[in-house]
């Protein structure tokens, strides 16, 4: 499913133009075109959703196929150790050794609770690993369910979870526990449901590209009436009470519509329109940009401050800005492909072998 990589390679992205500009440094300063920009970006935060949808589905669809195998548990997480604990080690290694601040949060990121760091008063130095987290603990705990359950239990499973997130959103909201809304696991898992749920419905006895269509049209419907009806109400921020619950229930049926419908096109005559060279590539390197892109701006950052203060980002300096996110960008580009080729995938050819 190539258009799945063109998909990744959109989220990757809409991460990337996120911490890049709107993160880094906001709107102060600037105007016309350059604020128009720079607010445009500020939406590259769904990225991370968009990721959280696409996992589901993959990770599903795996689960689902080699349910009946033996060794179901070790080949499974054998492969997933060897695709995600090699990168995230390393970076966390050479973060703490090169003293980037924050070591307790690093530290307590090799054990994958970086999302609930806050929780205990850590921290949080390197923002990127708490989507990591969230998804370190959907690999501890869906096998087992997937491998327990029944395709029915299983699809009355993730639509409980699709209630379910909304409301306890809102209920931690309504009590004044508003950190995390979309970072605990606990909080964020029905992007991971959604994508779980298309895994299960295309490979069901009554899946049919009609069926898929509507489905899809469905969701995006279902976030375009939301959207547009809740608006007034504070729907679109997650700071109202509305927003609180269902601003990331808009999103998931957004990308999980955006999915279903990248499945069709790329299984048709119209698939150029989903199999775009370059989202492939940036999609294939995403998990190595996903951890290094913040560390390639905070040391574009550190190197201008200290030898071409000329340089250096400060608010409302466009061209600075987007000199600084083209060098950084491309550098980032260049190690997550070199560690792609040269890291990564010496460890996955290790995975039918080992598993």
């Amino acid at each position: 499913m190539p258009e799945l990589d063109s998909l990744r390679g959109v989220a990757i992205l809409m991460v990337l133009v996120y911490h890049g500009f709107f993160w880094s440094t906001g709107l102060t300063g600037l105007s016309g075109f350059a604020k128009l920009f720079v607010r445009a970006t500020s939406c590259g935060w769904l990225g991370v959703n968009l990721f959280f949808v696409l996992s589901g589905f993959l990770i599903t669809g795996i689960l689902l196929e080699s349910r009946s195998e033996p060794h179901y548990f070790r080949r499974f997480y054998t492969r997933r150790a060897l695709r995600i604990l090699p990168a995230l080690y390393a970076l966390l290694t050479l973060l703490i050794l090169t003293g980037f601040p924050g070591r307790p949060y690093l530290l307590v990121s090799f054990l994958y609770l970086s999302n609930v760091a806050p929780l205990a008063g850590i921290t949080v130095t390197y923002p990127m690993l708490w989507s990591l987290a969230v998804e370190e603990h959907f690999y501890l705990l869906w096998p087992a369910v997937v491998r327990k359950l029944s395709s029915g239990a299983l699809a009355t499973t993730i639509l409980a979870i699709l209630i379910a997130e909304p409301a306890v959103r809102t209920a931690s909201f309504w009590f004044g526990l508003r950190d995390g809304l979309s970072s605990y696991t606990w909080l964020v898992a029905d992007g991971l449901a959604v994508g779980s749920g298309l895994a299960l419905f295309v490979r069901s006895t009554w899946f049919s590209r009609r069926g898929l269509t509507q489905l899809s049209l469905g969701l995006l419907a279902a976030a375009t009436l939301m959207a547009t009806l809740g608006a007034p109400y504070g729907i679109l921020t997650r700071q109202q009470l509305l927003g609180s619950g269902l601003q990331l229930t808009i999103f998931n049926f957004l990308f999980g519509g955006l999915l279903g419908g990248a499945l069709l096109l790329g299984s048709s005559q119209w698939g150029f329109l989903v199999n775009r060279t370059g989202l492939q590539f940036l999609g294939n390197i995403s998990y190595g940009l996903y951890l290094v892109h913040w560390l390639a701006f905070y040391g574009y950052d550190a190197m201008v401050k200290a030898h071409w203060p000329a340089l250096y980002p400060s608010a409302g300096r466009f061209g600075v800005i987007v000199l600084r996110f083209g060098v950084a960008s491309a550098v980032a580009i260049l190690v997550a492909a070199l560690s792609r080729h040269y890291f990564e995938e010496p460890f996955l050819r290790l995975k039918d072998r080992l598993a």
